[in-house]
């Protein structure tokens, strides 16, 4: 698993464990603050449509709070090369 995800050692890979889920779960806790800010619940009634909406949110929230966690804990450079490759997806030529 430690080649797998290019870690250093078995420490390293738990640290970057660690900060795949705080950043997941950091995305789910401040997706709904977030939808609560654009006051979403006054447009829309229907609960399927806004946990879709939320998990729609969710998915762009995870990749800046992944930068965001692994900045505080000192792996940007390691979860870079994932901001960048999400932000090429987006890329319109």
């Amino acid at each position: 698993m430690i080649n797998f995800f290019g870690a250093n050692s078995k420490l390293h890979l738990l640290k970057i464990f660690i900060i795949f889920g705080l950043a997941g779960s950091l995305s789910v806790i401040l997706s709904e603050p977030l939808l609560q800010l654009v006051s979403i619940e006054n447009y829309i009634s229907n609960k399927f449509l806004y946990w879709l909406i939320r998990l729609i949110l969710i998915f762009p929230l995870y990749q800046f709070v992944l930068i965001g966690v692994a900045l505080a804990l000192g792996e940007f450079r390691y979860f870079k090369k994932f901001f960048i490759k999400f932000i090429n997806y987006f890329k319109i030529n």
